[in-house]
């Protein structure tokens, strides 16, 4: 390979740092020296690290190319997307251009990343080709009757310019509802705004903000009026309640029935119960 044919400088690699020659700063004219050489280097050796020097320096090509497909695709088709099947097209290009037949590499390159993003996106395109097809040949007959009448079409009239009945018209209709894909993110932002769908979704198991306000007020209360309790009837609601021992075994550890458990049990709670009363009322 010679540089002279595949190393030209372009708008989309100019700028680019080719990792060629040595600085922060290159001139136009260095950059396409340094470009001319690698190609050199690459077309006398072949080594992958060439090559992929080679990558980084044409990888604006890809970008552009991957833009203008982007622009006549729908709204969910991601543009990073394109970029990185085009990225296979410019190492496919790359390994497989041939200067001697005096073609620009750019040229020949945009070529290849744009057939690269194509057969991606038809491999994804979950619609059959024929279905695709009529509806390429129905979107020409409404341009061309629109521009013929100066106004819409009837179906009888699209019908006769696409040589056929109104009854297989409606029938491509309904096949063409099944190929239009819209974004959940667009549908549910509709009206407000751009908000992502998952902050429009329920999460079932979320707390409630409200509830836990609420919460953690009455544990609160409940604390400060347990705070207020004699040191026994204390012990008691401790125990029974936030360690799960049962009456007898509070007994044993206060040395005392179980029926006298029982009785500072409920005195305890009575007390909590009208604490709390009186603080709700405050």
């Amino acid at each position: 390979m010679t540089g002279g044919d595949g190393g030209h400088a372009t708008p989309y690699g100019s700028g680019q740092s080719s990792g060629v020659l040595p600085g922060d700063l290159r001139s136009a004219d260095d950059v396409e020296a340094g470009i001319v050489a690698l190609w050199r280097e690459y077309g006398r050796l072949g080594h992958q690290r060439l090559r992929d020097r080679l990558v980084l320096h044409y990888a604006p090509l890809v970008k552009y190319v991957a833009g203008r497909v982007g622009t006549g695709l729908p709204a969910h088709v991601d543009v990073a997307d394109l970029v990185q099947s085009g990225i296979f097209g410019l190492v496919d290009a790359i390994e497989r251009f041939e200067p001697e037949r005096g073609l620009k590499f750019e040229t020949y390159a945009m070529q290849r990343i744009r057939g690269a993003i194509l057969d991606d996106l038809r491999s994804q395109d979950w619609v059959p080709r024929s279905v695709r097809g009529r509806a390429r040949e129905l979107e020409r007959a409404l341009e061309r009757l629109a521009a013929r009448l100066q106004r819409t079409p009837t179906d009888r009239q699209l019908a006769d310019e696409m040589g056929v009945t109104v009854s297989e018209l409606k029938d491509i209709y309904a096949q063409l509802q099944l190929t239009s894909v819209v974004a959940l993110d667009e549908l549910t932002s509709a009206g407000r705004g751009t908000t992502p769908l998952a902050d429009t979704l329920a999460d079932d198991d979320a707390e409630d903000p409200v509830a836990m306000l609420v919460d953690q007020d009455n544990r609160r209360q409940l604390a400060d009026a347990i705070g207020r309790l004699s040191e026994r009837d204390r012990v008691v609601v401790t125990l029974y309640y936030f360690e799960n021992l049962t009456l007898a075994e509070i007994g044993k550890v206060l040395r005392v029935t179980e029926s006298r458990v029982c009785q500072l049990h409920t005195r305890a709670v009575l007390r909590l119960r009208a604490s709390l009363l009186e603080t709700a009322s405050a």
